[in-house]
């Protein structure tokens, strides 16, 4: 393995190759919660920019029937801003970024979660301006199309999901959305949220989290067509980052997907390391997040 480092040298200047990290969030989610990540890129030299897809962070959407006191007949019929977003303008908007950040140097490609579906996409794409793509416990669909398809297989079985869906407000169908009510009060729900997305953290840390959540997610984007080509996405160099304790995105699935992919393209298979943490735990262990982003040809 080569000494060469892509930290900054003692003069401050960063070197010619250096990376700048583009980060993808998931589901229900912005780039806020990409903070402690890009805090310890930053510590380590490195360049970020936390993308926000089409109708999330700042341009999200929290009707006054969502804030207290709730009234939630009223918002299970508001209409959503995100109804219709698809997968494609989720990969157009990041494809924007990196084309823009690529004139600076080498574009290393990040997704969380649901994230992987855009990150898949970008690299179908334009997979000449990627120089390394890593999924964290992302969804990188190869043998079926889609998240939404993968959760009928036995490998997703150990997930927590099925007491979240009391979260659920309107109907999705109509809505063109998953609209969940974050800010509930019932113990018994925001006990299973936290067991199945940050079952590490303090009680403290999850509403901390669960703060900077947002209500909708477009179902078009979780039902799309996200699988990856093999003469494009396949050619890029990729990391995947799996979480052994992840119980949205079990960790059975999570090998199942690298399988697939290696399988794909035999001869670029994923550089793969493990954290023992959950969905969303490892923004409270970002610093081993980042040592890994710094590191990426160990395996």
């Amino acid at each position: 393995m080569s000494s060469v480092s892509n930290s900054p040298s003692r003069s401050g200047r960063r070197p010619a190759d250096a990376p700048t990290f583009v980060l993808v969030h998931g589901s229900g989610s912005s780039s806020f919660m990409w903070a402690p990540v890009q805090r310890e890129l930053a510590l380590l030299g490195h360049r970020s920019y936390a993308v926000d897809l089409p109708g999330h962070g700042l341009d999200a959407q929290y009707p006054v029937a969502y804030q207290a006191p709730q009234d939630l007949d009223a918002w299970a019929k508001e209409p959503s801003t995100l109804a219709g977003v698809t997968l494609q303008d989720n990969v157009d908007t990041v494809i924007d970024v990196v084309e823009r950040v690529s004139e600076h140097g080498p574009v290393v490609l990040v997704g969380a979660s649901l994230g992987g579906t855009t990150i898949t996409g970008v690299g179908n794409t334009i997979p000449d301006l990627v120089s390394r793509l890593v999924y964290i416990s992302a969804w990188s669909c190869v043998r079926l199309p889609s998240p939404v398809a993968y959760m009928q297989e036995p490998e997703f079985a150990a997930n927590l999901m099925a007491p979240l869906a009391a979260f659920n407000v309107g109907d999705p169908a109509e809505l063109g959305v998953g609209r969940a009510n974050y800010r509930t009060a019932d113990p018994d729900l925001l006990a299973a949220l936290k067991a199945a997305t940050i079952a590490d953290a303090t009680d403290e840390q999850f509403r901390a989290f669960l703060n900077i959540l947002q209500p909708d997610e477009s179902i078009a984007v979780m039902t799309a067509d996200a699988r990856a080509q093999a003469d494009t996405w396949g050619t890029i160099n990729r990391t995947y980052i799996r979480l052994t304790e992840d119980r949205t995105l079990p960790v059975a699935m999570q090998d199942r997907l690298i399988a697939e992919a290696d399988a794909l393209t035999p001869d670029n298979p994923y550089y793969v390391h493990s954290l023992d943490t959950s969905h969303v735990g490892f923004l409270l262990r970002a610093a081993e997040v980042a040592a890994i982003l710094d590191q990426p040809r160990t395996r």
